[in-house]
Parts: structure tokens; sequence; C-alpha cells
């Protein structure tokens, strides 16, 4: 049964916005988390002196982190991979699924460069072991040797292996296993809040009527009783 959507009037809305208080350090935080997390190390650096915000770890493991992360999109996997032991040998030590999927990334690497024996040899030797143990690998490591079945990999199932999402995908877990280390969080705070956001909006959407902007360069509201 359908019910009757609420009426909140200019006036109460406005009340109700006024009520609302949020603090500017806050606002200052989640900016600071989200150059952080990110690794805008020369914003971050420029909104610490204007604000005053002091992030949470050295700014300075940001460049070494955007290094290993720059290392993989770039395809040099074995230069992330001592950067990364450079950083925290624990990270590869712990996280067997990180250290497999960099090693897969090399792999796809030489068959992008075209060098099939030397892909075959390191599937055989680096990957298939770490396979027998685990069937998920296992399973990574048969997609990517079968790039090796096809001439033209446009018509390649696994084809998407090759495009650089690829490269961005194994990039963006080591980056979150570098913040993971750090006692970082891995994702930045706000656009998550903002997804919240979004959900209360639709729910109030759903709910009432209430003043819309109507008016960005002056934040006037409309008035829902019209």
């Amino acid at each position: 049964m359908a019910t009757s959507k609420k009426l909140i009037t200019r006036d109460d809305w406005g009340k109700r916005v006024n009520d609302v208080k949020i603090r500017k350090d806050d606002t200052n935080r989640l900016v600071m988390n989200f150059l952080v997390t990110e690794g805008y190390v020369e914003a971050a650096e420029k909104f610490k002196m204007e604000s005053g915000t002091n992030p949470d770890i050295d700014l300075a493991t940001i460049t070494d982190r955007m290094a290993v992360k720059k290392a993989v999109q770039s395809g040099n996997v074995d230069d992330a991979i001592e950067k990364v032991n450079d950083l925290n040998p624990e990270i590869l030590d712990t996280n067997p699924q990180l250290f497999f999927h960099l090693q897969q990334q090399r792999l796809i690497e030489l068959i992008r460069n075209g060098k099939v024996k030397e892909a075959l040899e390191f599937a055989q030797e680096e990957l298939a072991p770490r396979g027998e143990e685990n069937k998920t690998f296992l399973e990574d490591l048969e997609k990517t040797v079968a790039l090796l079945a096809f001439k033209d990999v446009s018509n390649c199932p696994v084809g998407e292996l090759l495009d650089v999402s690829q490269r961005l995908k194994t990039a963006s877990e080591v980056n979150a296993a570098i913040l993971t280390s750090q006692s970082h969080e891995k994702d930045p705070k706000l656009p998550s809040l903002l997804k919240m956001l979004i959900w209360a909006q639709n729910q109030l959407d759903e709910k009432a009527f209430y003043p819309r902007v109507n008016n960005m360069s002056t934040a006037s509201l409309e008035d829902p009783s019209v």
C-alpha cells in the first residue's frame, strides 16, 4: 500500500540544515585521508601547510608507495617487487595471494613481449608449484597460459589480461597491501561517505517532498509546496 509523502517546508528545511554542525577539522581530515590514500603527496603537503592538518602517516612513504604502483602500471613487475621488499619484506611474505598476482603479472608481461619460451619456463618453475597448492591460483595460471594459444588476442576469451585494466587491478592490490602494512585504511573514506549521502537522499526522495537547490550560483531553494 502506497504511503503519502511528508511535506518539508523551506523554513523547516533551513532550520534542520542549520542545526547540523560539521567541524572544519573533521572535513580537513577527510580531505587529508583522501589525498594520502590516493597518493597525492604534493597536494597533501600543500594541504598540510594551508590547513594545519597532519596526516596519520609519514608523507615520505607515499612517494615510495606510488613508485611501486607506477612500476606495476608500467609493467616493470620485477622492479615493483624489489621496491615492495625494500619497504617491508613481510608484505609479500605474509600475503601469498598478492605475491602470486604479481608473479602472474610478470608472466603476462613476458607474453605481451612475445617471450614465449621464457614465459613457459617461468610459468612451470614459479607459478605451477603454487597452483598445485591453491585451486584458484591454478585457474588463474591456466587462463594466463591460454594467451599463448592465440596469435590474435582480440579473439582470445581471456584477452582482457593484456589490457591496461589488469595492470591497474594488480597495482591497486599492491597499493592496498602497503597501506594495510602501514596501519592505514586501504580505501579513502570520502567516496564511501558520498555513497552514503546518495543513499540517504534516495531514501528521502521516497518519503518526502523537500526543498531542492534550483540555482547553483546562489544556492537558492525551491518551494516544495508550490
